[in-house]
């Protein structure tokens, strides 16, 4: 009887690290890897930027960008950025996380105490996000044990090499030593820039994007820690009035300015014509550090382009280093953007390259290729081909709308198939308008129609021959024989059978 208790405590403990990082307090026993001291390297980056290691710190994640920051706050009481590491891997999609198991990272803002770090993690080092909070919770969230942690695998956590996971810990370690009780972290789902709102403004997950904004801007705007309230399912920000629960916080000038400048940047973009988008991955992704082939020389490292500009570099963060890849197959594809419409539903523009005739153009097109092709009488392939507008009219490309997953998954999988290297089923909605020309294209001349007609060519040949030879006034015309065999290749296909093979076809 005793071990039925100790069999569903166990179970219990199972599914607990089976519903995130599976990350737990076994995997480094003994182990003194949590007191591996700063590096020498940003000690003195430190001391560069007027810091001590026991100044107070907050880190801030990107998840599209696949950074996080470290930043501190100096004798000026403002926070300086100190350090920017590359992340090596996150899960799902872009957008918060809302349920145990959907692999998503979290957004928000989340306080992290020195109960929170785990010195023991299966994952080398690890401190837990504190997901769900106090605003999760209020909307109906859930999830546990979110991890920053090391060894480069995910399952909605977000993982570090070793080496950069040692370094965060430390630098977290030493601000708790300075009296620090507890540093912000703020999770984004991509940099809060006018640029990145205009392009993702239609995203399901907008509304809530542009709360997680009103605390960037207060950061931003006065490189202080804002305090975060809750007012029924949304954030506030400010000060001590905010920290209260305040649903209308006192916003400061400076804040204020800067929300102006960003509103009027973003209205300008979309009326620039910037595409409303979304970003979709296969299962997240990893900073393209990592991406990166190993140099074959030293010089050749130091003038990679696309390291440019970037505080890190890939020979920091060789492959060897990673541990294990959490489903590798799934970073091949990489981000895809998309078009979306004002209901964040994905489109696509279908369009040719060439411009589109005129209907008098095509029908001298056509003219032109009856005079000259073999099979008189069919319209020329360019007819068939290209739609063609009333003429005086311009040529614009056919939108053609795809519904989302949830509500058509089969044209949504239509719309990736050639992303996913897989084959979508044809939808006659759409391909059938899209290019109606294809299906009424010819068939191909089967080998004893190509044969007949060489015949045909050959007996032409040898008449006109005969007829040189003949006085004038003789006949030319070729027998009835020949006029029937010559019939034959110019004969239009049944239209009935056409239009079983075209459906036949979708």
């Amino acid at each position: 009887m005793a071990v039925r208790p100790l069999a569903a405590a166990s179970l219990v403990a199972l599914a607990s690290l089976l519903g995130a990082c599976q990350d737990g307090t076994f995997g480094g026993g003994g182990s003194t890897r949590h007191l591996t001291p700063i590096p020498q390297k940003t000690l003195a980056l430190m001391q560069t930027k007027g810091m001590s290691q026991t100044d107070p710190i907050l880190i801030r994640a990107y998840k599209k960008e696949a950074e996080m920051e470290v930043w501190k706050r100096g004798s000026s009481g403002q926070y300086a950025l100190l350090k920017t590491f590359p992340i090596c891997r996150w899960s799902g999609q872009l957008g918060p996380k809302t349920k145990q198991g959907d692999r998503q990272a979290p957004e928000g803002f989340y306080t992290i105490t020195p109960g929170q770090m785990n010195p023991n993690s299966a994952y080398y080092l690890s401190f837990d996000t504190g997901y769900p909070n106090a605003f999760d919770r209020a909307n109906g969230r859930s999830g546990n044990y979110i991890m920053v942690h090391g060894t480069c695998s995910s399952a909605g956590c977000f993982a570090m090499t070793d080496e950069s996971m040692a370094e965060l810990y430390a630098i977290a370690r030493e601000a708790f030593a300075g009296g620090q009780r507890g540093f912000q972290f703020q999770s984004y789902p991509f940099r809060m820039t006018a640029q990145n709102f205009a392009k993702f403004r239609n995203d399901p997950n907008a509304p809530f994007w542009r709360n997680l904004k009103e605390g960037s801007d207060y950061f931003e705007a006065l490189k202080d820690e804002p305090r975060v309230g809750l007012c029924g399912t949304r954030y506030v920000f400010g000060g001590a009035d905010a920290a209260a629960g305040s649903c209308n916080p006192k916003v400061d000038t400076l804040v204020a300015e800067k929300r102006e400048r960003d509103n009027r940047e973003i209205a300008e973009l979309v009326g620039k014509g910037t595409a409303a988008t979304r970003v979709v991955y296969d299962d997240g992704d990893q900073n393209p550090v990592f991406r990166q082939q190993p140099q074959p020389n030293a010089f050749a490292s130091l003038t990679n382009a696309s390291e440019e500009g970037l505080p890190y570099a890939s020979k920091d963060y060789a492959r060897h280093n990673l541990g294990e890849v959490s489903r590798p197959e799934t970073l091949a594809a990489g981000p895809r953007e998309i078009e979306v419409d004002a209901k964040g539903r994905p489109m696509m523009t279908a369009s040719v390259d060439a411009p589109i005739p005129t209907k008098a153009a095509a029908a001298s097109l056509a003219r032109k290729d009856d005079r000259k092709g073999p099979h008189k009488g069919e319209p020329s392939l360019v007819a068939q081909a290209v739609p063609t507008p009333e003429a005086g009219k311009a040529a614009t490309p056919a939108r053609i709308r795809v519904a989302d997953a949830e509500g058509d998954p089969a044209a949504y999988q239509k719309m990736f198939s050639n992303l996913l290297g897989k084959r979508a089923p044809a939808t006659p909605a759409t391909d059938a308008a899209t290019v109606p020309a294809i299906a009424a294209l010819p068939e191909p001349a089967k080998p004893a129609q190509i044969a007949r007609t060489a015949n045909v060519a050959r007996t032409a040949h040898l008449t006109t021959l005969q007829a040189r030879k003949e006085p004038a006034g003789a006949s030319t015309k070729p027998g009835k024989a020949e006029a029937r065999a010559d019939a034959k290749p110019d004969a239009k296909p049944d239209a009935k059978a056409s239009e079983k093979a075209t459906s036949a076809r979708h």
